[in-house]
């Protein structure tokens, strides 16, 4: 297994950052210069230094780095008229000063991005210039070639016929722009560490809200069940108050007709008209006593159906209140969607090192849709349980019941 050595991580590291500044800079100068660009201008020889630290990092002791250019032309036909126009220039002594002379022949033929591909799909041959740990041999190699990419959209007019290219001084990259580009990094780490922080604490809540709401919905279910044996007593209570009324009706009906009978044999018997006139008299009362009883009773039904208003009235403050801390979190997550938008202008605007933090956040924002998904199922919940709760308290209401006093401590149970 290939031993992780922190300092080459972090030396190609650097040299991925200013290769990303430096063709990044390139790029922007030479689209508003407006015009063909020559070996004099300062951005396109801070991009040749910056490519030659490139490829002569971790190169192999008494290696050059003519050699692995070399092997271009073995990979790609192509790049054999660029390998002879280099051995044909007069005063080229060095393999220093051949490599110069290619890579700026290949901007010029905007093949270099190419040529590279090739070259690093080649380990086996890099290999035997190259260090193990070598940038060219490693995923970094792969992202400046992608980088090199975006030069084919500038054209270059170098030439490379009576150039010292064996002894040009390199200009250097200062220190304070690589440390420039690793603070940005840091300083996006951070922010994005404190964003997932905050998804993190509004997936807990939306998980209590979650827990908060299955309760509601067990409770809703128990109540329902209660009104539907209430509803169910009711009915039993009704039936058998109507077959008490109809039984006090014929009673009263065979009452009367007695009371008449004796009345047409009241002469025959004055004193036994009297009694039976009495007795009548007596289970009259009784059953207007019923009736009043009866008529309490529906004075009992009709505060009742007040009470059950007034716990409606409570339930549906709840569920607002549940509303409103659901619009609150919605608010929230607006808030974080916009800090993903800062977050993702200012992660484009430095070093593309960043593009795994960018995956990140696009599952971030992923899992910040799920969450606002589930909040708007949430919110259709409990719409939903008000709604319900509505149609079986109004049905509950409309129900007479005798045993007052029970059911009205069930309505309160439920209510609150």
């Amino acid at each position: 297994m290939k031993r992780l050595n922190i300092t080459d991580l972090k030396t190609r590291a650097n040299l991925l950052n200013m290769a990303k500044l430096s063709i990044k800079g390139l790029i922007e100068s030479a689209l508003s210069f407006g015009r063909t660009l020559d070996s004099d201008y300062p951005p396109l020889q801070q991009f040749f230094v910056v490519m030659e630290h490139l490829k002569k990092s971790f190169l192999g002791f008494n290696k050059s780095l003519w050699g692995p250019l070399e092997l271009v032309e073995k990979l790609c036909p192509e790049a054999a008229e660029i390998s002879a126009s280099v051995r044909d220039l007069p005063g080229l002594k060095t393999p220093l000063g051949r490599a110069r002379a290619w890579l700026r022949l290949a901007l010029m033929q905007k093949r270099l991005a190419d040529y590279l591909r090739l070259l690093i799909t080649r380990k086996d041959l890099l290999s035997d210039f190259y260090e193990n740990s070598a940038l060219m041999l490693e995923e970094e190699g792969a992202v400046i070639v992608g980088l090199l990419v975006g030069l084919n959209v500038i054209d270059a007019n170098l030439c490379v016929k009576g150039e010292d290219l064996d002894t040009q001084v390199a200009a250097a990259v200062t220190h304070y722009q690589i440390a420039s580009i690793l603070d940005q990094k840091n300083y996006v780490e951070e922010l994005n560490r404190q964003l997932n922080s905050t998804v993190h604490g509004l997936q807990g809540r939306v998980d209590s809200l979650e827990k908060s709401n299955s309760k509601l919905i067990e409770e809703l279910a128990i109540a329902k069940n209660n009104i539907i044996k209430l509803q169910e007593e009711n009915q039993q209570l009704r039936s058998e108050n109507s077959l008490i009324l109809l039984k006090a009706q014929q009673h009263l009906e065979v009452t009367q007709g007695d009371v008449s009978v004796e009345r047409d044999t009241y002469k025959q018997s004055r004193q036994g008209l009297d009694e039976m006139y009495n007795e009548a008299q007596r289970q009259l009362k009784e059953e207007c006593q019923l009736r009043q009883d009866v008529e309490n009773e529906l004075v009992v039904q009709v505060s009742m159906k007040q009470e059950m208003e007034l716990a409606m009235k409570l339930l549906e403050k709840d569920i607002h209140e549940k509303q409103d801390t659901l619009i609150g979190l919605r608010q929230q997550l607006d808030e974080v969607k916009a800090i993903n938008v800062e977050m993702y202008q200012k992660m484009q605007s430095s070093d593309e090192e960043m593009k795994k933090k960018n995956d990140v956040i696009s599952r971030l924002e992923e899992k910040t849709n799920q969450i606002t998904a589930t909040m708007k199922q949430l919110e259709q919940s409990d719409k939903d349980l008000l709604s319900q709760t509505r149609t079986l308290a109004m049905s509950f209401v409309k129900c007479a019941s005798t045993d007052t006093e029970h059911q009205y401590k069930l309505v309160k149970d439920i209510s609150f």
